[in-house]
């Protein structure tokens, strides 16, 4: 199910959960909706919504997820470097890969990589399978990448040969 909206995002349901709790005079049913947004140029968002119907679930996540978005760094079509995100009991590995590789992912994390405009990626989820942390997870790996390395990174020739000595 992926919408086009009309300020240029794009939107997918990942997942629909039926919670229900119960109370004293019996039992109250209510849904969890986890969807991710993003233009298909490097930005996106994943929002969790909560409601007792599932359209306005969806809603809510959407609004949530239009408040998180990240600026996902690119080369090319793919990602700059390896990296592991971790989030709760869930762990996910993205690595670049070449082009014409595609998305080798499962479905939370292809959904999000879609939805990014990574279109070469390899992936592996390490750990809980769980979609609300694997998508938070992918989520905390890509705020972690970047293109270049910074200034302060960098170790100095000097500490080098001072460590070496």
């Amino acid at each position: 199910m992926v919408e086009r909206q009309e300020i240029g995002f794009l939107e997918k349901v990942i997942a629909i959960k039926r919670v229900t709790k119960t109370n004293k005079g019996g039992k109250t049913i209510s849904f969890n909706a986890l969807v991710t947004i993003g233009d298909g140029n490097g930005e996106v968002g994943v929002g969790l919504g909560k409601a007792h119907e599932v359209a306005d679930a969806i809603k809510k996540s959407i609004k949530h997820a239009r408040r998180n978005m990240i600026k996902v760094p690119l080369r090319g079509a793919t990602i700059p470097h390896g990296i592991v995100g971790h989030f709760g009991a869930s762990r996910i590995m993205l690595k670049p890969a070449s082009e014409g590789t595609g998305v080798i992912a499962g479905g939370v994390v292809r959904a999000i990589c879609e939805m990014a405009g990574i279109k070469d990626i390899l992936t592996k989820s390490l750990g809980s399978p769980t979609p609300i942390n694997l998508a938070r997870a992918t989520i905390v790996a890509f705020s972690e990448l970047r293109l270049k390395r910074k200034e302060d990174e960098k170790p100095k020739v000097e500490e080098v040969k001072d460590a070496a000595t």
